[in-house]
């Protein structure tokens, strides 16, 4: 328990505190707070709206004080006396109501995401909970920021013994910036992101086999493959061991099917991107991947992860006459490696592609496999710069799923802004559909007897999905997936607000994959379906057959 003196001393440091604070900062930060209780894609709990309206706080008191400070330094009139209290008091109060009344909505807004998406609505969004936690983070902020001047102003009163007040001023705000900015981010940040790519490295090594080793000389990992077994890691002892067999196959269509074909090459099995594609593209040669129908070319999301979802429909639909191969080139998470460094995994990309590509250009066209290309999220960020599409025109691939694409997707974004007028962003029509298409839950408004190039790329994308639709223009513009009309997964009361639908949105990538399957981040089985029916275009499937399968895989179990 405090004692009575200890009390004293706390609300004499809360009241400092508070008398510190400027009244057009706290007006403007209320703003701020008031706006980011308001619904973006993604559902968000208590503990996250709190973290996030406690930064838009701070976000809006930060520009508030410099828009005073500005105000000031112009020696532009302001208010005084009575007049200057009052006015304090009416827009104090006015915010005030304005908190209270959003608050009140919180609850509503978050059900209108809940609903689009098939969750069980909330009875409460907890705002007593999420103002305690905003005002937490507010102060945290604005102590940080408090030290970040204490460090300007060191860095002035040395440069005031040469130099005028201020211009010592100047250089002293430049210097705190590019100080706190190189040691967040070019020091601590990206230092700290390959500290936990290695330790996720060595955590992930601790991890005995989860599952059986194939004893098929034909399966990667087996006594006879050029990786070991001990030296997949989790990730690639799934992907090469799960999905359906040859026998599954049969049982469903009724028809042979032969054992699809899966490589995968972890970061432990070489020292270099060009090592490891080189394995893994030895390794695919061993176990005929060049003899069958269809070969995939798979990037894997930021942590090595194969979504099984959208392999094993792709499986299905050749009768197993299909390999597919994956490198790895991170344990992080995509949201993590995007925001931070994005060229993660360009150069394994590139180096894969190399190695199969290179190679598949010599076999004879009509005896070769299809090729294709697939990724999820960074993974297909990071498909799209495995190669330049103008040096395979020659010898063009045959196309690509990527779903999720990135907002840095270079390729993605210039097919979207270049696209026919009337369609949405959150799903374009680009021309006539020869070579880009985009589906969603609801598939591609292209119709499916459109005739297609000789190339087949398709994107998989839900517009609730923030990691797709996240913008840095955000901060000073409405993006254009905010338009009527909306996706069907977006909610009707999403508003843009400057500076603060971008953090919001920022937010929304961090949890993409939190939501139910079909929506976000998360991608849905059936949706895969329609994407790789488009674009491999198997021979011998009827419509019920493909309504079957669709229903099929929906159902089973992940």
């Amino acid at each position: 328990m405090l004692t009575f003196a200890k009390k004293h001393i706390l609300v004499g440091v809360v009241l400092r505190f508070l008398r510190s604070l400027s009244a057009g900062g706290v007006v403007l930060g209320t703003i701020f707070f008031a706006a980011s209780l308001t619904p973006t894609l993604i559902p968000r709990s208590f503990l996250m709206q709190g973290a996030l309206s406690g930064a838009c706080l701070a976000v809006g008191y930060a520009t508030g004080v410099g828009w005073r400070s500005l105000w000031r330094y112009m020696q532009l009139p302001e208010p005084r006396g009575q007049v200057e209290r009052w006015l304090k008091i009416t827009i104090l109060g006015l915010c005030l109501v304005l908190v209270v009344e959003f608050l009140r909505n919180t609850t509503a807004w978050q059900n209108s995401i809940r609903k689009l998406m098939e969750m069980e609505p909330v009875s409460s969004a907890h705002p007593i909970e999420v103002s305690l936690i905003a005002i937490l983070t507010f102060v945290f902020l604005v102590m940080f920021a408090r030290l970040f001047m204490a460090v300007v102003q060191l860095i002035s009163k040395g440069a005031d013994r040469i130099l005028p007040p201020r211009v010592s001023r100047v250089i002293g705000f430049s210097l705190g910036i590019i100080l706190f900015w190189s040691v967040a981010n070019g020091l601590l940040v990206r230092y700290a992101l390959h500290v936990l790519d290695s330790s996720f490295a060595a955590f992930d090594a601790l991890f005995e086999p989860d599952r059986d080793q194939p004893t098929s000389p034909l399966q990667t990992g087996s006594a006879a493959s050029l990786l070991a077994w001990e030296e997949l890691g989790r990730t690639g002892r799934r992907f090469v061991s799960s999905g359906p067999s040859a026998e599954d196959i049969e049982e469903f269509t009724g028809q042979p099917a032969v054992e699809p074909i899966r490589v995968y090459a972890s970061l432990r099995a070489g020292n270099s991107a060009t090592e490891r594609a080189k394995l893994a593209f030895d390794e695919l040669k061993r176990v005929g991947g060049f003899d069958r129908a269809v070969l995939v070319l798979i990037t894997p999301t930021g942590t090595g992860w194969v979504d099984p979802a959208a392999i094993d429909t792709v499986e299905y639909l050749h009768r197993g006459d299909i390999a597919s191969v994956a490198l790895q080139y991170s344990y992080l998470s995509s949201p993590l490696s995007l925001l931070i460094e994005p060229d993660y995994g360009m150069e394994a990309a590139q180096a894969l592609f190399a190695q199969v590509y290179g190679y598949w250009t010599t076999l004879p066209r009509d005896r070769r496999p299809k090729l294709y290309l697939h990724g999820l999220s960074l993974g297909a960020l990071n498909s799209e710069r495995s190669t330049e599409i103008f040096e395979i025109l020659g010898d063009p691939i045959q196309g690509a799923v990527w779903s999720g694409p990135p907002f840095a997707s270079r390729i993605w974004r210039q097919v979207t802004e270049a696209r026919n007028a009337g369609s949405p962003a959150w799903l374009p029509e680009f021309r006539a559909g020869s070579t880009f298409r985009f589906m969603n839950q609801n598939g591609s408004t292209v119709p499916a007897e459109a005739p297609w190039g000789p190339m087949r790329i398709v994107y998989l994308q839900y517009a609730s999905d923030a990691i797709t639709f996240f913008d840095y223009r955000d901060l000073y513009r409405q993006p254009d997936w905010m338009n009527a009309p909306r996706g069907p997964d977006v909610s009707p009361h999403l508003q843009w607000f400057p500076i603060v639908t971008m953090l919001q949105l920022g937010v929304d990538m961090a949890v993409a994959n939190a939501t139910p399957m079909g929506f976000g981040h998360v991608f849905a089985p059936e949706h895969y379906l329609r994407a790789w029916l488009a674009v491999t275009d198997p021979q011998g499937w009827r419509p019920q057959e493909i309504e079957r399968l669709s229903h099929y895989l929906a159902e089973r179990d992940p």
